[in-house]
Parts: structure tokens; sequence; C-alpha cells
């Protein structure tokens, strides 16, 4: 089915009915991470999914307007860092929601840098490396398909996951 099988005509929920619906959608929590020559960034991120295992590819969505999305794609390279339950404080510090910004927001967790100057957090449920394969612009987010060249299932924490506007423990 079409993007525009209605013919163009506007959506028929009002937007902030759709967040609140959103809202009752529990997720995994993620800290999608940067760096290389063109900077270090991050930001925090719910939308995440599995799109292929052959080759790995994963996709992950971000504001348009987000700081991040020129360091992300000038350097091509990523990482997923999907938060164990105890690391809310680094969801909190990524989300844009403290006032923390740039290399400030590493203060929160333990990060190392892997072979290609990516972030990588310590004690996360998983991690998964990519390279962009392609983005893709819809509405005020970009899409980003990553083709995964490193997984490390670092922890068998509980993960964090954001349920109603709060964190939960799954």
């Amino acid at each position: 089915m079409s993007a525009h099988a209605n013919g163009g005509a506007k959506p028929v929920v009002e937007p902030a009915l759709f967040r609140e619906g959103m809202s009752h959608v529990v997720s995994a929590v993620h800290v999608v991470t940067t760096g290389g020559p063109h900077g270090r960034a991050g930001f925090t991120a719910t939308a995440m999914s599995s799109v292929s295992d052959a080759p790995p590819t994963l996709l992950v969505c971000m504001n348009a307007t987000s700081s991040s999305a020129e360091h992300l794609t000038r350097n091509g390279l990523f990482a997923v860092n999907t938060l164990a339950a105890g690391q809310q404080v680094v969801a909190e510090a990524f989300s844009g929601r403290t006032g923390l910004s740039g290399d400030a927001r590493f203060e929160a967790g333990q990060w190392t840098m892997d072979a290609d100057g990516v972030p990588v957090l310590q004690g996360a449920v998983a991690v998964f490396r990519c390279r962009i394969a392609a983005i893709h612009p819809v509405a005020t987010h970009l899409v980003l398909f990553g083709e995964v060249y490193a997984v490390t299932p670092a922890s068998d924490e509980h993960g964090l996951a954001y349920l109603r506007r709060h964190f939960v423990t799954v």
C-alpha cells in the first residue's frame, strides 16, 4: 500500500493523540552514538528495529533537527547502545531534556572508543556497531539504515524500556 493511498488527504489523527497512543507502546531505550573525524555526538532513541539478517541491518529514527544529525551523517558510522535497567541517567543525559549537549553528555556512563572512534557504552545490554547504508527523510525525522559490522552482547542485565512517558525495567 502506498504512503499516499488515501489520495493525499490530511491525516485523520491529531499529532497529540498519536503521541498519546504511542506512549502506551513499550519500547527499548537506546543511545545512538557516533565518533570520528567529524566529532562525537549521541542521542536517546526508542525507534530502533531489526530490518534484515542478510546482511545484518537495523534502522533507527532521529529527529532531522537533532544536533547529532550532522556528526552522524558525516562520520558514516554509529553504535546503537541498548541500555540496561540501571542506565537511566545515560538515557536522560542524551535525551536533550537535561540541558547537556556535546561532550558533556558522555560524562554520564562509562564509555570506551572502538577502533573507529565510535563511543561504546560499558554495561549496555547489547551494542550494534553500524555503517550507514541509507538515509531516508520521512516527515520530521531521518530513518537511518545501518549495516551492522559488529555486535557486542555485553550483559545479562534487565533492559531499560520506556512506557507511558516513564522508564521501566523489563
